[in-house]
């Protein structure tokens, strides 16, 4: 079935594409083929939707259609941006600018076979030196790219900026609906003469030029925002005067990897994302201007610029974008941001515009960059070629080099590992000696003559304050009632309004107090609705704390807060926790590169299977702001709605506690958390009553696997004891009173038939038909994708809430077990749980239930009315703030 799905896909968009090619030699002509007038200029923009990306698009989007006409929007996915929180970032912002008629596509899961076949809409999840046949792989690259505050978190909300301003309408990510960035590409580019603007990795384009030659000829031009030739870097410098000690840092490199210049101090963030790619892009005989970081070292965003943008907010973009800068620069780790920040992406979006348009008007030149011709490569593997070692999987895995490479030709050196690879050392010296993504001047067969910005030019208006000609156009741009934004959030609801919703439990008794420690997967989300459920007399949940390095990236914690919001429990504290496994380098994704990115992965657990957008809208939010007394340099505008840390919550919840009490706490992901939080607070034993864990698989007599289905030499290690091995021994191997849920109890709980059936035939609450539309959503995808085999992993979590709160209601056997945790540093072996006789870790395990029982009970509890939601959805709230509140009216 998948086979054939994936053929007629792909036999669909060579349809579409021929379809296409019949009426673009008109549209090569320069003429619409409706009105006979000049036809704009096509434009795809390829971007990783960082800040500066977001600058860059609104210039687009700003520009006279008539002149220049951006057809579509493809997602980088493996740069500074997840993709689910990327899309619908990008779906906001169109819908803000009126224009829901831009394709977008984002992602894919095809793959490349090991004889470099590649297979349709792969997603750009990987670079292509490590793409296999599925979106599941390591981070050689990305992991130069911080996960959490200045990297993904932080573009992925926008700093909070994202849904604090941003108006929210009808298109978002659905599991297989969403277009895929090949096919926007192959429909955009076979429709017509198109300019390609690159403002991340190649990793798409690359791909796309790899798997459609024939379409090279559509591609008038390509802009790119990457590399350095020959820059250098003005940022990590030690003053001249100088009063204490300083050692430089990037000062003079050729590249900007402020996070590995000590590997390799030559490449820029995104060519280093994908070389390879870079260098088919590259190399594709199509003409190139290069915007790279000699230019962009040249127009820093400095005082003046920022200043005179904060004058000029007459538009909704205008305010988006400054806003944006605002946050970067009031989060920006030192006191050098007007230094420091670039305009990077904005500044290549008004160069490649200047050049199309003079470039038709026969005119010579840029408005805004000084253009030579240099002969370049991208640097791709290092010296000395042929000499094959594990580094290198187009060489060293194949008989026959992947892709048909050369052997002993440019790519069959060392390529980095990583930003810590010993290879690229040098002994005794700061600076590296890696070039993988160096975009290096030469001469000889490798060379490519591309046209590059050298540096930007002096504002042409000798009495203005800017000194740069594009900021200037900039600012007039954005600020035109032109193709202006229609609204933000504020104006597409006339009586938009903030309500926090807290539960008033004063005179009612209390139960057990919890901390729920989620890593946000669906069967988790379940799980939190069921928790807030529950009589306050039976439990009574604190906090929630969350796992980002399980199933769902950091900025998803948006999504806890809906719940929160909708089940009316705004008072609920709700913390992150960290976003690698114990043990492991910050700047890594050990263990978390075993969860599938595309679909069935992080794609959707992101965006909760395309449904978090009918979630009623919380106040509360992820953030970047931040304040001094936390650490931060500064504080931001306003510090009060910092995020809150996993520990801090525990602090919080502990410091609340009566003499007499004691917390519970409810594990559904990796032990992370719960790890730290033993190893920071040497008392938290003394105050944690039991542990109830789901998780861990314990071999049976039948010899059962476990369900890390994506690394299959692993046969039986659960996933949430996978995803971070060092955590569950210091959980599971201490002397706290624990319950153990493991995999095969789970299983037992696993039925969608059985809980679809009680869920249909009990009485609907909002929760309970979010849970119902939810849990349908996730058995259609199983019966209908091979990618969706395992949702059932999800389902079964639920048990542990379940037996959470009615254990002692539950016809139930527990057996005492002896354990002990696999932790060998081996993604084969590690994660297993071994019963092992000569251990003291006692811990009790979930053994057998009533399964039939449970099902029923779980649907009458989502059913019931009490404790029920305050508003159901984003539907019911987008309708309160369409009306006058009556409470206003006269």
């Amino acid at each position: 079935m998948e086979k054939w799905r994936r053929k007629k896909t792909a036999a669909s968009w060579r349809r579409t594409a021929a379809v296409a090619l019949m009426v673009s030699a008109v549209v090569a002509a320069g003429v619409d083929a409706a009105t006979g007038k000049a036809a704009p200029q096509r434009i795809l923009l390829d971007t990783d939707m960082d800040t500066d990306d977001l600058l860059a698009l609104m210039y687009l989007l700003k520009q006279n259609r008539s002149e220049f006409e951006l057809k579509a929007v493809t997602i980088n996915v493996n740069a500074w941006s997840d993709a689910g929180h990327a899309v619908n970032h990008l779906y906001d912002i169109l819908y803000m600018m009126d224009r829901d008629d831009i394709l977008v596509g984002v992602g894919g899961d095809g793959g490349i076979s090991d004889d470099g076949t590649i297979y349709p809409n792969v997603g750009g999840y990987l670079p292509l030196i490590d793409q296999g046949i599925t979106t599941v792989g390591e981070c050689r690259y990305r992991q130069a790219i911080p996960v959490e505050g200045g990297g993904r978190l932080d573009v992925d909300t926008n700093g909070g900026i994202r849904r604090s301003f941003l108006p929210q309408g009808n298109r978002r990510y659905i599991p297989l609906h969403q277009p895929t960035t090949q096919q926007v590409m192959i429909e955009t580019i076979s429709a017509g003469p198109t300019t390609v603007i690159l403002i991340g990795s190649h990793t798409n384009f690359a791909i796309f030029l790899m798997t459609y030659p024939h379409l090279k000829r559509n591609v008038e031009h390509i802009y790119i925002m990457g590399g350095g030739v020959r820059s250098k870097n003005p940022t990590g410098c030690c003053p001249q005067n100088a009063t204490s000690p300083c050692t430089p840092q990037q000062c003079g490199d050729i590249g900007n990897l402020f996070t590995s210049y000590n590997t390799n101090p030559n490449a820029e963030f995104n060519i280093f994302g994908d070389p390879f790619a870079a260098y088919q892009v590259f190399h594709s005989g199509i003409p190139i201007t290069l915007v790279p970081l000699d230019a962009t070292n040249t127009i820093p965003v400095n005082k003046e610029f920022f200043y005179a943008f904060q004058q000029h907010q007459s538009t909704f973009e205008a305010q988006y974008c400054f806003k944006s800068l605002k946050m970067a620069r009031d989060t920006w780790s030192d006191d050098q941001f007007h230094a420091s920040y670039f305009m990077w992406d904005s500044f290549t979006s008004g160069v490649a515009i200047s050049s199309m348009r003079n470039d038709k008007n026969f005119q010579h030149g840029n408005d805004f960059a000084e253009l030579i011709y240099m002969n370049v490569t991208v640097i791709t593997s290092n010296e000395p070629y042929g000499v094959y070692d594990s580094s290198n999987p187009l060489f060293s895995v194949h008989t026959i080099p992947k892709f048909g490479l050369e052997k002993g030709g440019v790519h069959s050196g060392h390529v980095q590992t990583g930003i810590t690879d010993n290879f690229c050392l040098i002994k005794g010296s700061r600076k590296g000696r890696c070039e993988d993504g160096y975009t290096k001047e030469m001469s000889g067969p490798e060379a490519v003559r591309v046209r590059v910005a050298t540096k930007a030019k002096p504002n042409t208006d000798k009495n203005s304050h800017l000194n740069r000609e594009f900021f200037k156009s900039f600012l007039k741009v954005l600020t035109l009632s032109e193709n202006s934004g229609r609204l933000d959030i504020m104006s597409q609801f006339p009586f938009y309004r903030e309500v926090l919703y807290k539960s008033d439990f004063v005179n009612k008794s209390k139960g057990k107090v919890v901390i729920f420690d989620m890593d946000m997967s669906p069967g988790d989300f379940i799980s939190l609705i069921y928790l807030l459920k529950a009589p306050t007399e039976v439990i009574d949940l604190k906090g929630i704390i969350v796992s980002c390095n399980g199933w769902a990236n950091a900025a998803t914690i948006d999504v806890v807060y809906d719940i929160l919001h909708m089940m009316g429990r705004d008072d609920i504290s709700v913390g992150r926790g960290n976003s690698t496994a114990l043990g492991t380098p910050t700047l890594g994704c050990k263990y978390v590169s075993a969860i599938p990115q595309g679909s069935g992965g992080l794609l959707d657990c992101d965006t909760l299977y395309g449904l978090a957008r009918s979630l009623p809208r919380s106040p509360r939010r992820c953030t970047a702001e931040n304040s001094v007394e936390h650490g931060a340099p500064r504080n931001t505008g306003h510090p009060e709605l910092r995020q809150p840390l996993a520990f801090e919550v525990w602090q919080v919840v502990k410091k609340q506690l009566y003499p007499s009490e004691k917390i519970t706490i409810l594990t559904s992901g990796p032990l992370t958390n719960l790890a730290n939080i033993l190893l920071s607070d040497k008392n938290a034993s003394s105050v944690i009553e039991s542990v109830y864990v789901v998780g861990g698989h314990i071999r049976d007599e039948n010899d059962t696997n476990g369900n890390v289905f994506t690394i299959p030499s692993n046969r039986y290690a659960e996933f949430n004891i996978f995803l971070d091995p060092l955590a569950a021994i210091v959980v599971l191997e201490s002397t706290l009173d624990i319950t153990l849920i493991p995999l095969s109890s789970q299983r037992k709980a696993a039925s969608f038939p059985a809980l679809l059936e009680a869920l249909k035939h009990a009485q609907h609450t909002p929760e309970s038909s979010f849970v119902l539309h939810l849990l349908s959503l996730l058995h259609d995808l199983q019966q209908k994708h091979k990618l969706y085999h395992h949702m059932d992993i999800f389902l079964g979590e639920l048990l542990g809430a379940v037996y959470l709160v009615e254990g002692s209601n539950m016809e139930q056997s527990l057996q005492l077990k002896t354990i002990r945790i696999v932790a060998n540093n081996s993604t084969s072996t590690d994660g297993q749980v071994v019963v092992d006789q000569q251990s003291t870790h006692l811990v009790k395990v979930l053994v057998d239930f009533d399964s039939e029982e449970y099902y029923e009970r779980v649907a009458n509890y989502l059913s019931k009315r009490e404790r029920s939601a305050v508003i159901g959805s984003f539907a019911e709230q987008r309708a309160s703030w369409s009306r006058q509140p009556e409470n206003s009216r006269v």
